[in-house]
């Protein structure tokens, strides 16, 4: 899948780019509770995520009260 067929926005996350939006589909991540599951760097490990699109999705979960599972 090309990230141009990938949405710029999926489920309850924020807007990482579509990398990172490719990257949490294949893994079968579309919320923020799912994010919560995984630890950062296994998020960093993904193909397509990097520091900032953690560093957003931190961000978004600490505002719902959630944390990453490290």
């Amino acid at each position: 899948m090309s990230t141009r067929d990938v949405p710029a926005r999926i489920g309850d996350l924020p807007p990482i780019g579509r990398p990172a939006n490719s990257a949490l589909m294949e893994a079968g991540v579309t919320t923020l509770a799912q994010v919560a599951t995984h630890r950062r760097r296994d998020l960093l490990a993904m193909h397509g995520v990097g520091p900032r699109a953690v560093d957003i999705l931190a961000a978004a979960l600490a505002e719902h009260g959630l944390t990453f599972a490290d």
